[in-house]
């Protein structure tokens, strides 16, 4: 998996294990029969961000302080993200399109690209060795989706209109559902689907 980022995570966390592996996938349409055309201009709109839960651990409470954790975390909603180019322009590619899309966002890593997926089915597991643990917790993983439309303009061509699905990162969190509410959207979604009710990481979750 690329990009890991950490969430806020309990107290004494040492460890995170994510088992994915990273297949190749297609990496959108092209617009065939058209004249190829490489140094042209991107007008970038509707670029929007979105935070999805990709997978999630077995709800779980220590009664007495554990020395250490592993947990299966479980596919939710769609099992497979592939980075998607509709509209691909002759002569850019669908990897030139998602570059350029992240120079346009001024990325501190590249997006991910038409050869990598994140896939929730694959083994994911979460790891966590302490001896502080007490009490209920939750662990979910996330992937940080990007769509943006874009139009690209190339000599007198007529300009080409499209669409990108990528994604900037990914990661997993570890929290105690009886400190306060994740500050991840996909965190507090975990909370309120595994955490007992009324436990402090679902209020205002």
């Amino acid at each position: 998996m690329r990009g890991i980022t950490r969430g806020t995570w309990a107290a004494g966390l040492v460890a995170v294990t994510l088992a994915a592996g990273l297949t190749a996938c297609t990496g959108g349409e092209s617009t065939q029969g058209a004249k190829a055309c490489s140094k042209g201009t991107y007008a970038w709109s509707g670029v929007r961000r979105i935070e999805r839960l990709t997978a999630l651990g077995a709800p779980v409470s220590f009664k007495k302080k554990t020395a250490s954790y592993r947990a299966h975390l479980k596919p939710v909603g769609d099992a497979v993200h592939r980075p998607t180019v509709t509209g691909v322009p002759a002569g850019a590619g669908a990897a030139g399109v998602i570059k350029a899309l992240g120079a346009h966002l001024k990325v501190s890593e590249p997006l991910a690209g038409p050869s990598e997926t994140d896939d929730a089915e694959a083994d994911h597991y979460f790891e966590a060795a302490t001896g502080d643990l007490k009490g209920a917790y939750y662990s979910w993983s996330w992937v940080g989706l990007v769509d943006a439309d874009f139009t690209y303009t190339c000599g007198g061509d007529a300009p080409v209109k499209g669409h990108v699905r990528t994604w900037d990162k990914s990661g997993s969190g570890f929290m105690s559902c009886s400190d306060g509410p994740a500050d991840r959207a996909s965190g507090r979604t975990a909370a309120r689907q595994t955490c007992p009710e009324g436990s402090k990481a679902t209020k205002d979750a």
